[in-house]
């Protein structure tokens, strides 16, 4: 099909084209194929109104949810072409930072396929998060382009005034088209501003934050230390949730909504606290189009459902008073009328207190429906931090566990792995995932774990040899493979792996050798202004030059950040892991989806009982997964108790008091920075706040009782088949079908 296409299309031979052409011309091809199935629609639609849309390349995705990836790479192959070499070629969309992002584009995935009208509306951002560089052991950014002239994205007339207070800026609106596996798709709809322009940046990902007209679009989550930076972000939100709301109600307008019934047209997921200022302007463009204040506050409140995604301080976000003023003056005033209104509650649960807006309070009260995204997460949530909203509206709370795509970290992560499991229970998994419980049968069997262990084996030398051509690094595919992929954050503790990693290069040091070979692999950014974050990454770097300059310890161990993570390093780094990292503090990590795309993989999981780790743990039973560390109770006590002391733990734990000691070692300090090293060494023994002191030594004998567990290799394979055979609960589309019939009603 593909070669017939192309030589009518470029008139030549598909043999003698170059890897360009037959990309671009592929783009084509595949935009044809996707105008051919259609798109939902329905007299309701969602619209999941999100800041981040991680949705990764497309081109081998939009291949595979069409069912032509198949025939395309035979038909490339027959002329002696790769579709790896070509998917190579397309730059990774820069719309997204971790496990919100991959959600969303998750969600959309699956819409699509379930057949529900759902449109993700989110901004399309010119440089995204930023590109991640290493220089001298740390991290630098750069901005990270991905725009072409062939792209996904479908220009519209579709264009709508916002705005501020002393200025408005023209929107455009770009539709990229969103597949569904063996179904019509849908879009993600991405605002862009008519005036921005990359030729304001400068050094690194430097720009001039007071530019408002020139850099409303240009990046993810702009540094927001400064007062600048803090306004820029709400310039930015407001302008995402002002063109979402007037695309909504024009589209429901279309549809044959009066708008007094909005409700039975439009439903709006707001995505954690980003979209939330979307209450307040849909409120004022029903007022706008004649509906009195009262009646459009209730009708936003039963066409508006909030996720939470968090239960971190700094996540949850209050938005000073005067920068809502000075941005969008009418808006903050129409937040004080719906302040009001919700006056009768606790003083707590107010959304204007003192001179902050506090962006959770707004979505709870005007919102039909509150949920969290695990079941602990829920339950703390309910019973712990919100508490008092929850008192006040029990029936809004609701618990929908995260889930990710099977046809994305499936098919087009782990090919050999979807093949067997195919060969095994047939194909129905990847549309009905409640399939893969067929595997169980296979637990005893032979063939079938020796199997997975090749294919593991397999995806080893797949990353060896893909990392060796990015970064240079030398991997052996018969070492263990421990991987902590994900954000860089203090609460998810990649500080506490790097401490356990210190441990076990002093003991071999000490002639204290591993039974095997260890890899440890990490993968993270950092916030551009998380100082302790850089840190962490500064010392994981400078453990990784240490290591790989010593003759004994890098016979035995081999320490790897890699350098820019994002969805493409993701499909292959995932598979080939064989433990998972899931060390979130108890209480602090909302669900993790990660953890679900490395099970799904064959990884096994190293955790606390925490998020969706609880629910993992259930599933596949205590002898299939590795759990440390104290409680989420125990935490949440020790926080309210004010009564944990690191520099305690510090004194009286030698394994502990050596691992933070070498921080600033001599031999680390001819590596790194003092400054640096030092402050995070400091952090440690007098701070500590998302305690890796306190669960170190359990975590320590945990993880050596996973590595010695590892050499009995068929029982260590049937860990691996009982945790992809469980992942069935963590579909996607499981948690949108639960969306759909129990919140969104499409």
């Amino acid at each position: 099909m593909f070669n017939e296409y192309f030589e009518k299309t470029k008139g030549k031979p598909l043999s003698t084209a170059s890897d360009r052409d037959i990309y671009e011309s592929l783009l084509s091809f595949t935009a044809s194929h996707m105008q051919e199935r259609g798109y939902n629609a329905g007299k309701k639609k969602l619209y999941y109104i999100s800041a981040e849309f991680l949705i990764g390349k497309l081109l081998s995705s939009n291949l595979i949810n069409l069912g032509l990836y198949g025939a395309v790479a035979e038909e490339l192959k027959s002329v002696g072409k790769s579709l790896a070499d070509i998917e190579s070629i397309e730059p990774e969309p820069s719309l997204g930072n971790g496990g919100l992002g991959r959600l969303a584009a998750c969600f959309m995935d699956s819409a699509a396929t379930l057949g529900l009208p759902a449109d993700g509306v989110g901004l399309c951002y010119h440089c995204g998060l930023f590109a991640q560089k290493f220089k001298d052991n740390k991290q630098t950014e750069q901005p990270d382009y991905w725009i072409e002239d062939k792209n996904w994205l479908n220009r519209t007339d579709t264009q709508y005034a916002v705005k501020f207070k002393d200025f408005t800026l023209q929107s455009r609106l770009y539709d990229l088209t969103v597949t569904g596996y063996g179904n019509k798709s849908n879009r993600l709809r991405l605002f862009d501003a008519e005036t921005v322009s990359e030729s304001i940046i400068k050094d690194g990902i430097a720009f001039d934050k007071k530019d408002v007209d020139s850099n409303l679009t240009l990046f993810l989550y702009p540094d927001d230390s400064d007062d600048n930076g803090k306004k820029l972000r709400v310039y930015q939100q407001y302008f995402m949730v002002s063109c979402a709301a007037q695309l909504i109600l024009d589209e429901a307008v279309e549809r044959g909504s009066n708008l007094h019934d909005l409700a039975d047209f439009a439903v709006v997921q707001i995505n954690d606290t980003h979209p939330a200022m979307v209450i307040p302007e849909l409120v004022r463009l029903l007022t706008e189009r004649g509906i009195d204040f009262t009646e459009a506050a209730g009708i936003v409140r039963n066409v508006c459902a909030y996720t939470n995604h968090t239960i971190l301080a700094e996540a949850l976000e209050k938005w000073p008073v005067k920068y809502l003023e000075e941005a969008v003056p009418e808006i903050m005033q129409i937040t004080r009328r719906l302040d009001l209104m919700v006056k009768g509650a606790d003083e707590t649960c107010a959304i204007v207190q003192g001179d902050l807006v506090h962006m959770a309070h707004l979505a709870i009260h005007f919102s039909f429906s509150v949920n969290g995204v695990a079941a602990l997460h829920t339950e703390i949530l309910k019973n712990v931090e919100l508490k008092k909203f929850y008192d006040l509206y029990p029936d809004k709370f609701n618990n929908k566990t995260n889930g990710i795509t099977f046809r994305r970290w499936l098919i087009g992560a782990n090919p050999d792995l979807t093949e067997l499991i195919r060969s095994l229970t047939g194909d129905g998994f990847l549309t009905d995932a409640d399939r893969l419980k067929d595997l169980a049968m296979y637990e005893n069997d032979t063939d079938v774990l020796s199997a997975l262990d090749t294919i593991k084996t397999k995806n080893k030398l797949r990353l060896k040899e893909f990392l060796m051509k990015k970064e240079g690094v030398v991997l052996r595919e018969d070492s263990i493979f421990d991987i902590q992929a994900k954000r860089l954050h203090e609460y998810k503790r990649q500080q506490l792996n790097a401490l356990y990693i210190i441990k076990k290069y002093l003991d071999i040091k000490d002639g204290k050798y591993p039974d095997r070979h260890l890899t440890f692999i990490f993968a993270a950014k950092a916030a551009p202004s998380y100082v302790m974050a850089k840190d962490i990454i500064h010392l994981i770097l400078c453990l990784s030059k240490l290591v790989a300059a010593d003759p004994v310890a890098s016979k035995y161990m081999t320490v790897v950040m890699i350098e820019n993570y994002n969805v493409s390093v993701a499909e292959k780094l995932i598979p080939a892991c064989d433990i998972s990292e899931q060390i979130s503090l108890a209480s602090k990590e909302a669900s993790g989806t990660g953890n679900m795309k490395f099970m799904l993989n064959g990884a096994v999981t190293l955790g606390t009982l925490d998020g969706a780790n609880v629910e993992i743990a259930d599933f596949v039973g205590k002898d299939n997964i590795y759990i440390f560390g104290k409680s989420a109770k125990e935490v949440i006590d020790l926080y309210k108790s004010g009564r944990y002391n690191p520099r305690a733990l510090y004194s009286k734990n030698a394994d502990i008091r050596r691992a933070v000691d070498f921080i600033s070692d001599t031999a680390m300090l001819k590596i790194g920075d003092g400054t640096s090293l030092r402050r995070l060494q400091s952090d440690l023994i007098n701070k500590d706040y998302f305690m890796a002191l306190l669960d170190f030594e359990d975590y320590s004998k945990t993880k050596d009782k996973a590595f010695a567990d590892y050499e009995d290799r068929a029982a260590w394979a049937r860990k691996t088949l009982v945790n992809i055979s469980k992942a069935r609960y963590f579909s996607s589309d499981r948690t949108v079908s639960e969306y759909n019939r129990e919140i969104w009603k499409l």
